[in-house]
């Protein structure tokens, strides 16, 4: 399964979450963006919908999957 961290860092004058290489936006303190990180990584388990998805490979072939709304990852936040 797939794991997920969020880490709430300094950034741009205050505080964030990165997640995956990415930055929220920025919070005045570091117990804001701690908060925001938890419900991020919440919302992120939670299920969504089953849903059909297509896409192209590199070969230009296109490709027909089943996406299940419970194959969630796994998250956590690291301070």
């Amino acid at each position: 399964m797939t794991e997920v961290v969020y880490h709430v860092v300094e950034h741009d004058g205050g505080w964030a979450y990165k997640a995956e290489g990415s930055f929220s936006e920025t919070f005045a303190t570091r117990e804001a963006a701690h908060a925001a990180a938890a419900r991020a990584a919440a919302e992120q388990r939670r299920p969504g919908d089953t849903a059909g998805i297509s896409y192209e490979d590199k070969s230009g072939r296109w490709h027909d999957e089943v996406a299940s709304g419970e194959d969630r990852p796994e998250t956590s936040v690291e301070d």
